[in-house]
């Protein structure tokens, strides 16, 4: 067998691994975040800045010191490299707060536009990310304009 069936895991290894994943609201918000700036590989300083900023200024996120959000971060980030995106925001969607799905889709559109490029995969990621979030075509496209109007300058 080749190398990619040596990786392969089971479908009930796959079930274990999202079971095992707990979200508070913060958490699954967060973690919405981090895959869709990760979605080309890496994260970009001004995507970093930006999900900072973001975050502090979110009341969701107000019980959050400086140190509990960079190891929420962290540990989200780890889950994401060890369980992959899919598992990842599968398990947070569920945990997300319907009322706060078009925030998200928001922020996420606002991160990724932060660095002035979107790349191929943020633009297929953010095309899932509307659908899985379960927002309206036409809600997307006005959360997209707004935030290129505001990533212009």
């Amino acid at each position: 067998m080749g190398k990619i069936y040596d990786n392969a895991k089971s479908p009930q290894e796959v079930f274990t691994m999202s079971s095992a994943i707990q979200f508070n609201s913060a958490e699954a918000f967060a973690a919405i975040a981090l895959i869709a700036v990760a979605a080309d590989g890496y994260i970009t300083g001004s995507e970093s800045q930006a999900i900072t900023t973001t975050f502090s200024r979110m009341q969701l996120f107000s019980d959050y010191s400086g140190e509990k959000m960079r190891g929420m971060i962290d540990q989200l980030l780890n889950q994401l490299q060890a369980q992959g995106a899919d598992i990842l925001l599968k398990e947070a969607v569920k945990k997300l707060p319907h009322e706060l799905r078009e925030t998200a889709f928001a922020v996420v559109t606002d991160i990724t536009l932060a660095d002035g490029v979107i790349t191929e995969e943020e633009e297929a990621l953010l095309d899932k990310l509307f659908n899985v979030l379960e927002i309206s075509e036409p809600m997307a496209n006005n959360i997209i304009d707004v935030m290129l109007i505001k990533n212009k300058g």
